[in-house]
């Protein structure tokens, strides 16, 4: 399954495939269980919220830095 993850301002900034979190160029940047984020090493970092199947992913307002 792929969804596109969104800032918290809306735009668009990555891709969620499977387990995992890519940037826009496809680079596999995080991993992702439920709704956390975490970084390959294990730490816990963010979260996403669904918003609707419509609109993908959305991050919370902390973990726009995650995606500069």
């Amino acid at each position: 399954m792929k969804q596109d993850v969104y800032n918290s301002k809306g735009v668009h900034v990555g891709l969620v495939i499977g387990p995992a979190i890519f940037d826009l160029s496809g680079k596999m940047l995080y991993e992702l269980k439920g709704t956390k984020i975490y970084r390959v090493s294990g730490e816990l970092i963010g979260h996403l919220y669904d918003t609707s199947v419509s609109e993908g992913l959305r991050l919370d307002k902390a973990a726009d830095r995650l995606f500069a």
